[in-house]
């Protein structure tokens, strides 16, 4: 299975200790394309010096195509990550956004309303607590093998 990751990189680094747990997580349902993202010396730059912008592009759209799931964090606000998921949803792909109410933070009615469909729907919207997330992970990734 090909996972694609989304998580903030230019909107802030904040959450990346927990990007590192979902990615590890991840990569025991299969191949994270986009594992990068939770690498701590990645800055809120990204990769932009070395590959530039329109090569960074053009490499994750690649990588959504050929994904089975998007797996996205969705707490710290970003533009690359609400443009990836609209993308994945125009290619019918299987999403799923995590959101730490916790936070403080308010989520996207974008984002929100788009999950509000059934439990088997391609997009899927799940609150989580922190030391919860593997569980929530096992959860949604363990519906999707029996299906």
């Amino acid at each position: 299975m090909h996972i694609y990751f989304c998580g903030s990189i230019r909107g802030g680094r904040q959450d990346v200790p927990i990007y590192q747990t979902i990615v590890k997580k991840l990569q025991t349902y299969g191949k994270v394309l986009t594992e990068h993202v939770s690498h701590a010396d990645l800055s809120e730059k990204g990769e932009d010096a070395v590959l530039g912008d329109k090569a960074i592009h053009d490499r994750d759209m690649e990588w959504l195509t050929i994904a089975d799931v998007i797996v996205a964090e969705v707490t710290q606000p970003s533009l690359g990550v609400g443009y990836e998921l609209g993308r994945a949803v125009a290619m019918n792909k299987r999403i799923l956004c995590l959101f730490r109410p916790s936070s403080g933070r308010v989520l996207s009615a974008m984002i929100r309303g788009a999950g509000c469909q059934s439990p088997s729907s391609l997009f899927q919207v799940q609150d989580y607590v922190e030391g919860d997330i593997e569980g929530v992970l096992e959860n949604y990734f363990g519906q999707l093998t029996n299906n």
